[in-house]
């Protein structure tokens, strides 16, 4: 997920003004200090499984962007021994050049048994790469075939017992329910998010409705009935997709710097495919994981757990409390069950103990000084 509105400051980690807000701004302002004297020590993550663990292991990564050289060097750093027999899922946002997404899929490919993709809006974003695609979706089949040579899958398929399924989808921006931030100039959503000069579409299809999400969503109707065989012989699935299929799954506005960003970051229609899969109630055999907005997530919502794991950009990973170098890719599944949750997860961890308040617009302070009252 790129934002041209990006403001050069700490990441967002305050809260609403209660006996829990001041304790969690006391800690938060002698981490602030500690960055800024470069003797920051975030939480340490422990390995989500141990090197003994036996039987299928899953792991998880999404946003890799390896544009960035910093990036491209975190994944060839990962090791070519220890992942000889796991799975990873790539939950979209490999790369916005042809060349760095290749390179990359082998790498990967190289240090996993199986590697799993579905695609992100930075993958199809057609404006650098050197070839004149006719749209998106020529750069979209393009990505596809070459994870054919690869051996990526990018189909629904059944690794010893475990039900993996990939969900093509793309947002749209009355998935945002929540209410607007009102009284500040915000920059539009055309100004702000490259998407809408980066992706080429043509035809029907436009950022600007839901025409995109229903094509993506479409995509899926081709493995019907591989998800048919699935459900009825695997007992625990895991479902992922790039895109975000839940509001909560997403700061409130006022903590946000872009507050318009709900409304390009997830599908409706992705939610409603995922419990046609997993079923309206959930269970405990449920996981879906995504990527986009580079939170990481780990929570669970009506019976099913929703879990984000993204490298994210450089810079991003300096200011994030639980940085990701050092523990990325995730592992969500080992010895035939699903890990402990992903901890600490700074916004799922303080959803899971203050409700969400989205009709509550004052914008929060460390969000407000970037903003002129109009």
């Amino acid at each position: 997920m790129v934002m041209m509105f990006i403001p050069s400051c700490p990441s967002v980690s305050q809260k609403p003004m209660n006996l829990n807000y001041l304790s969690k701004h006391i800690a938060l302002s002698k981490y602030k200090r500690d960055i800024k004297r470069g003797s920051i020590e975030r939480p340490q993550i422990l390995p989500s499984t141990s090197g003994d663990a036996v039987g299928l292991r899953v792991f998880v990564l999404s946003d890799l962007h390896t544009d960035y050289a910093d990036n491209m060097k975190w994944v060839k750093s990962i090791s070519t021994v220890t992942h000889k027999k796991d799975v990873l899922l790539v939950a979209g946002d490999v790369a916005e050049l042809y060349d760095n997404f290749v390179l990359t899929m082998s790498l990967l490919k190289d240090r996993f048994e199986h590697i799993f993709y579905i695609p992100g809006n930075h993958d199809l974003w057609c404006r650098l790469d050197g070839e004149d695609y006719v749209d998106s979706l020529q750069k979209l089949n393009k990505l596809l075939d070459a994870c054919r040579v690869l051996g990526v899958e990018t189909n629904p398929m059944i690794v010893d017992g475990l039900g993996i399924i990939p969900l093509f989808s793309w947002y749209h921006e009355s998935f945002d329910r929540e209410k607007d931030i009102t009284g500040v100039r915000i920059t539009s959503l055309e100004m702000a998010c490259k998407d809408f000069h980066a992706c080429k579409w043509h035809g029907a299809l436009s950022n600007g409705d839901t025409s995109l999400s229903l094509y993506f969503d479409a995509i899926n109707e081709k493995s019907l009935n591989m998800v048919k065989e699935i459900q009825r012989t695997c007992s625990q699935i895991i479902t992922f997709s790039h895109f975000v299929p839940r509001q909560e799954l997403c700061p409130e506005k006022r903590m946000l710097f872009y507050p318009k960003l709900p409304k390009i970051i997830g599908s409706d229609y992705l939610e409603v495919r995922i419990r046609s899969i997993h079923g309206i109630q959930g269970s405990a055999s449920a996981c879906h994981v995504f990527g986009h907005t580079h939170f990481c997530w780990d929570t669970v919502l009506d019976g099913i757990r929703y879990v984000q794991a993204p490298l994210a950009y450089p810079r991003e990973r300096k200011r994030r409390m639980n940085g990701g170098e050092d523990w990325l890719p995730f592992c969500i599944y080992s010895d035939g069950k699903f890990t402990d949750r992903l901890s600490p997860c700074f916004w799922s961890d303080y959803y899971s103990a203050n409700p969400r308040t989205p009709h509550n617009t004052e914008l929060a302070p460390w969000v407000a000084r970037f903003y002129n009252q109009t």
